[in-house]
């Protein structure tokens, strides 16, 4: 007799298999004879898109973990904006810190003259800076949320073993308190790291090209509305598929080593 969980694992692979082949059924009916054409456009858009995803995040946390911290055991002056910082970020919408940092930030830099002669004026005249510093903004005061309750969270009981032990407070917080704030936080990271990739379109507005507006291009030349976006809609899928994957794979482990 087969048991209650084989039977529905069937189901799902059945429903599973059906969904594939119907999926199959309908892109073997659509045009793809253009992706060779548009094959470097579309590379360029994919790798602007990793690349943003992999450098905000990472600054992102680097930025998240202070922020984070001093709201637990900072003075106030310290405390006060960095919850201030996260309000403001969170509450606000992405597209338009987008464009305030763009068209608001990016306006103001030709007015000085001394900005326009120095070595900067190359970088600061361009989009991806400001694509850059808002995602990072935005990955910092959410993930800095994650972080604060995930420094609270970790036992006092541990942190005063290790004083008991006779480390000092960096070593206590590099040895015990960030992994186990970073281990307790990692499920939120990979969600917020998904939301990430997802936010990344929205750096079209400001000219970046990244795969969804290399797609958006080609809907424009080309005049077909479904093909570009169902294979973003699957670069997409696969990407978040990659990132729960390394995840996992930090979350699976012992132990989470830091640098340093």
């Amino acid at each position: 007799m087969v048991s209650a969980p084989s039977q529905g694992s069937s189901v799902r692979l059945t429903g599973w298999l059906i969904l594939i082949v119907a999926a199959a059924a309908i892109a073997s009916q659509m045009r793809w004879d253009w992706i060779m054409d548009y094959y470097p456009l579309l590379w360029r858009g994919l790798v602007t898109t990793i690349i943003l995803v992999i450098v905000t995040s990472v600054l992102g946390l680097l930025l998240a973990i202070p922020i984070g911290l001093v709201q637990v055991v900072g003075p106030f002056w310290l405390a006060w904006p960095a919850k201030a910082f996260c309000t403001v970020i969170r509450g606000t919408p992405l597209l338009l810190q987008l464009w305030l940092l763009y068209y608001g930030l990016g306006s103001l830099f030709p007015q000085f003259p001394w900005i326009r002669q120095s070595e900067l004026w190359p970088i600061l005249r361009q989009a991806w800076p400001y694509a850059v510093l808002g995602l990072t903004m935005s990955y910092a005061a959410y993930e800095g949320e994650v972080l604060r309750g995930a420094f609270a969270g970790v036992g006092k009981d541990q942190l005063d073993a290790g004083r008991s032990f006779g480390m000092s407070e960096r070593q206590i917080f590099r040895r015990i308190w960030l992994p186990q704030a970073v281990r307790r936080a990692m499920p939120t990271l990979a969600g917020e790291t998904i939301l990430q990739l997802k936010a990344t379109p929205l750096v079209a507005t400001i000219t970046v090209l990244d795969v969804y507006s290399a797609a958006a291009q080609v809907r424009q030349s080309t005049y077909l509305t479904y093909e570009p976006l169902l294979l973003i809609s699957a670069i997409y899928i696969i990407i978040s598929l990659g990132i729960l994957k390394i995840f996992s794979r930090f979350s699976s482990s012992k132990q989470v080593r830091l640098a340093g």
